[in-house]
């Protein structure tokens, strides 16, 4: 997504002088602003990939407020949504936090608490998006890893040696060594800290989803404690 778009505001509200009302004050704050009747209209016509966030009345006609978060949910759209109601409805303010409401407003409402609560949204909505975009370049670079290299980065992520690697993954040392050099200069990684710290944030945002890559870190993990079979060990088993 591009940082350069300015963030939108949509307002949904079957109420047309609370739209215009909320048009107004939105344009004189200098926000782009793009109103709507109902719920269906927005979720219809709106870009809800767009940067910005929902004010949106939580007892509509049709579309309640609650169900157009529902929607925008199941569409996979993380637009803050702001909550406004004309009555201090505390079961239906449960309900819009748990769904991942920003904030919750009763009208009738301060404008600049309004302004505050759009602007705190907005923030969080950008803040989100960079993350997003960051976890999206370590998945390109992660892509570009052999399947050997992926578990290579995955074991030693996990804090195995590279003595234990090999072992685990039946190659030579020399061999797990090269292939961490050469996670380390795709991952753009120029410390093993740093490596880690990426590897947790491909995991934290469920971007490692290959199943095997996985399952083989969890071996790895589990593997921390079991002794190594060393050559002299393995005369010794022989004889």
């Amino acid at each position: 997504m591009n940082s350069s778009i300015e963030p939108i505001i949509y307002v949904v509200d079957d109420d047309e002088k609370m739209r215009e009302s909320l048009l107004d004050l939105f344009i004189f704050a200098k926000k782009r602003v793009s109103v709507f009747s109902s719920g269906s209209e927005f979720l219809e016509i709106a870009d809800t990939r767009a940067p910005g966030c929902v004010v949106v009345d939580l007892q509509m006609p049709g579309s309640t407020g609650l169900e157009v978060q529902s929607r925008l949910v199941s569409m996979g759209s993380d637009l803050p949504v702001i909550f406004l109601t004309g009555e201090a409805d505390v079961s239906a303010s449960v309900t819009a936090m748990k769904a991942g409401a920003t904030d919750f407003i009763t009208k009738p409402f301060v404008n600049q608490d309004l302004l505050d609560a759009v602007d705190h949204a907005i923030r969080v909505d950008g803040e989100r998006r960079k993350l997003d975009a960051g976890h999206e370049q370590l998945q390109d670079l992660a892509g570009t890893l052999t399947p050997r290299e992926q578990q290579v980065m995955y074991a030693v992520a996990s804090g195995l040696m590279n003595k234990q690697v090999a072992f685990h993954l039946g190659i030579a040392e020399i061999t797990v060594k090269l292939h961490r050099m050469s996670v380390m200069r795709k991952m753009h990684s120029r410390s093993l800290a740093d490596l880690v710290r990426k590897v947790e944030s491909l995991q934290e945002a469920s971007l490692a989803s290959d199943y095997q890559a996985l399952r083989l870190q969890a071996e790895l993990l589990r593997a921390r404690n079991r002794p190594l079979v060393t050559g002299s060990d393995t005369m010794r088993l022989q004889s």
